[in-house]
């Protein structure tokens, strides 16, 4: 391939990935093509892309950006897996559909600059996604803010009865006394 075409394949590649924060590799070797097209066409209903790259023209478009760290894992045949909400939905999504692929192997992943080993893979899977992570930030804010409102409410409902107490004394004409 002359230094043209692959330089053009680089400039395709910064293009097509700008802006990646993170990635799953695979190894497609022994995937039948029809295996191939059911894979895609599940993993695109959530918004997931499967590209085929060439490993030394991926390591140039990746050299000085976030997804550097993933250039040791392409050797081989290799598929970069990426988009969705975040790797960790493509992690999970991909864990269960390479289930029915025993031929389709993991080399490893990155999220925002942070390398993943093929048994890695997994464990990234268990993370939260940004989303469920906001939601648990929320319910933790929101679950504190309901305990000092509580708090509030409950000295504030003890003022009001004792408020009411003395009123009913004060009605009745009875006289009130310091409480010791």
């Amino acid at each position: 391939m002359s230094k043209p075409i692959k330089n053009l394949i680089v400039d395709t590649y910064k293009k097509k990935f700008d802006g990646l924060t993170g990635a799953v590799v695979i190894d497609v070797r022994g995937i039948k093509s029809n295996e191939n097209n059911v894979l895609r066409s599940d993993l695109a209903k959530d918004g997931i892309k499967i590209t085929v790259v060439k490993n030394n023209l991926a390591k140039n478009a990746f050299n000085a950006t976030i997804m550097e760290g993933i250039s040791s894992t392409l050797e081989g045949a290799s598929a970069l897996v990426y988009g969705g909400e975040s790797v960790v939905h493509v992690a999970r999504i991909l864990i269960d559909k390479l289930k029915k692929l025993p031929n389709v192997q993991f080399k490893g992943a990155i999220m925002d600059g942070e390398l993943f080993g093929p048994k890695q893979v997994e464990a990234l899977s268990k993370y939260p996604t940004r989303v469920e992570a906001q939601g648990q930030v929320i319910q933790i804010i929101l679950s504190a803010a309901g305990q000092v409102i509580s708090a509030f409410t409950s000295a504030g409902s003890q003022i009001a009865s004792l408020v009411e107490q003395v009123e009913k004394k004060l009605e009745k004409g009875e006289a009130i006394s310091k409480v010791a």
